[in-house]
């Protein structure tokens, strides 16, 4: 990939996830736009970045669809491009069975995770549209492909902005647009922290075992995740789109143009239903 032209890279949050992801673009010589509605910790992160490479940021709510729109075009007219979108921002919302959840925290978990995500996603497709290029990467995780119990409303909006990604990819592909998922692993975040905080009864005693584990060990690398983050953004994925991708667990750092080409026309690293006629169960 030729540096010889800055890219423009929106990430919204700024978490652990966010600020690794930053960094990694930072170093790499493009611009880091951040986008968060925590007016101090945006602060305290773009001074971060900063000290690394060219950093700016916004303050937004990114499921206010008014205001996602007006940054956005602030955004494109001050750099005149947007080349990669990175949607971080996401909460845990309510743990326990569902029953005892507030709903209204249930709720607005799926609107900050998942349309909070859509927001963003359609507030910047244009402007890639327009010029034909660009990249999206959505952060998915635990729950996705799996039921997490007494994490519902958190499993399901990370399992729906994974199908979000899978139909925008198919959508958007023949304006050479590619959209990912990644799924960063158990990181040292505040989902972590909210975890451990709400205890084994909400939590279930075996995840809240695993995740103590996680905590006593450092847990999962943010580096990695942000480094698959940035692979997905550069000729480094060799066109992958469409995908779920475990910064963990998958192969992503051998995979090859033949390969991808081949992954890029079946349905690994998609959501199925195992069915045993199209799709089967391992034995």
């Amino acid at each position: 990939m030729s540096k010889t032209k800055k890219r423009i890279i929106l990430i919204t949050g700024c978490g652990g996830l966010s600020t690794a992801t930053a960094k990694k673009f930072a170093a790499e010589g493009d611009t880091v736009v951040l986008l968060s509605r925590n007016k101090k910790t945006l602060a305290l992160v773009r001074r971060e970045i900063a000290d690394i490479g060219e950093c700016f940021a916004y303050r937004l709510d990114v499921t206010d669809e008014k205001k996602t729109k007006e940054i956005a075009a602030a955004i494109h007219k001050k750099f005149k491009s947007i080349d990669v979108l990175v949607n971080a921002a996401g909460i845990l919302g309510p743990v326990g069975p569902f029953h005892g959840n507030l709903f209204s925290d249930w709720k607005e978990t799926l609107i900050i995770n998942l349309v909070g995500t859509a927001c963003l996603c359609h507030a910047v497709l244009p402007y890639m549209v327009k010029k034909k290029s660009g990249s999206i990467i959505n952060f998915s995780g635990g729950g996705a492909v799996q039921p997490l119990p007494n994490f519902s409303s958190y499993a399901a909006s990370k399992a729906a902005v994974v199908r979000l990604t899978e139909n925008l990819a198919r959508e958007y592909s023949e304006y050479g647009i590619r959209i990912n998922a990644v799924a960063p692993g158990v990181i040292k975040t505040a989902f972590m922290e909210n975890t451990l905080a709400a205890g084994p009864k909400k939590a279930g005693n075996d995840y809240y075992k695993k995740m103590l584990g996680q905590n006593k060990s450092g847990g999962d690398s943010p580096d990695l995740a942000a480094d698959l983050v940035f692979s997905l953004s550069s000729n480094k994925s060799h066109g992958l789109t469409g995908k779920l991708v475990s910064a963990k667990w998958d192969p992503w750092k051998k995979l090859t143009a033949k390969e991808v080409v081949r992954i890029n026309g079946n349905s690994e690293y998609t959501l199925r239903r195992i069915d045993n006629q199209f799709f089967y169960e391992k034995k």
